[in-house]
């Protein structure tokens, strides 16, 4: 799927859900939302007495972009699997690894990092990874002001710096190892930093002057540049990484082993019929796939360096 195809395929979720419900053709039921602060029961008629499957969605974009890009593929795995679905959603991706290690959330969509993370901690598993633009990988991109004199990373010492999210592999993990590789950590190589906990967030900070720089997701800052070209004349990219494995759908420790297998199943499959295809567009996905947990490596590695290291 080429930039404009997929940017076009997120436009739905993002503009507004119900012109996103238009444009898929007729109007699916709005999926329970589970704020565990508040622990509000949930049931739809048509599944009643029938355990729901609870999917956690990491806030990649802005909360209520990611529950509204996400609002089909949840509907799809409903109607498939014939069981009630809850859409879970945290502040922050932290929030979210804690809620699949404690039961809270049987599946999840998740960064990269938090995997890496949870994976190590809590035993998460790979169901399945997401392929945009024929490869299901992605890259951290440096972005500053287009206006300012910054052409490399040595050029955002004393400025001020935008993260993502304190788990975020693109967001935080990227540009804290960069500035490792100039013997530097944040606190003292930056005049200020604080966290969007959103890519969209992160770039509209750099956008609108009140961060410098910041680090993001490049399949949301070419979704973002396809929607506002007027952004391409108010950030520029000074560096790319190498490429990651993608955010991937992961399954919590205790899930049963034959549901763990049905959900993946259902993933892997969902391109090829029609109700799947619609859900993977909303997201701007192609399709999945099994994934192997190698993809991950480069992360490790970026986590080793810093190790240690004083944030």
């Amino acid at each position: 799927m080429g930039v404009k195809r997929l940017c076009r395929a997120l436009r739905w979720g993002l503009v507004a859900l119900t012109l996103w419900l238009g444009a898929c053709g007729g109007t699916a039921e709005p999926m329970p939302y589970v704020d565990f602060n508040r622990r509000v029961p949930l049931a739809t008629p048509r599944h009643t007495g029938v355990v729901p499957l609870r999917v956690g969605i990491a806030a990649v974009l802005s909360p209520q972009s990611s529950a509204e890009a996400y609002q089909e593929l949840l509907q799809y795995l409903s109607h498939r699997l014939n069981r009630p679905v809850e859409r879970v959603q945290r502040r922050d991706y932290r929030d979210m690894n804690t809620a699949i290690a404690r039961g809270e959330v049987d599946i999840a969509f998740i960064c990269t990092w938090a995997y890496v993370i949870g994976q190590r901690e809590h035993g998460f598993s790979l169901l399945a990874v997401p392929v945009v633009n024929g490869k299901p990988t992605y890259q951290s991109w440096v972005i500053v002001r287009a206006d300012l004199p910054i052409h490399r990373m040595e050029d955002l010492r004393g400025r001020v710096f935008a993260f993502v999210d304190p788990l975020s592999n693109t967001g935080y993990l990227y540009p804290r190892y960069l500035v490792h590789r100039l013997g530097e950590t944040p606190a003292r190589f930056f005049r200020r930093t604080f966290f969007t906990y959103g890519h969209d967030r992160a770039i509209r900070a750099v956008a609108q002057g009140l961060a410098d720089g910041a680090a993001v997701d490049s399949l949301v800052l070419q979704f973002l540049l396809e929607q506002e070209p007027e952004l391409a004349g108010k950030v520029r990219v000074i560096d790319r990484s190498s490429e990651f494995g993608a955010p991937p759908v992961v399954a919590a420790p205790r899930l049963a082993p034959q549901v763990r297998a049905e959900i993946q199943a259902l993933l892997l499959s969902a391109h090829e019929d029609p109700e799947g295809r619609r859900a993977l567009r909303a997201i701007g996905v192609e399709r999945f796939v099994k994934g192997d947990d190698a993809w991950y490596d480069g992360v490790r590695r970026l986590e080793a360096a810093i190790a240690g290291e004083e944030p």
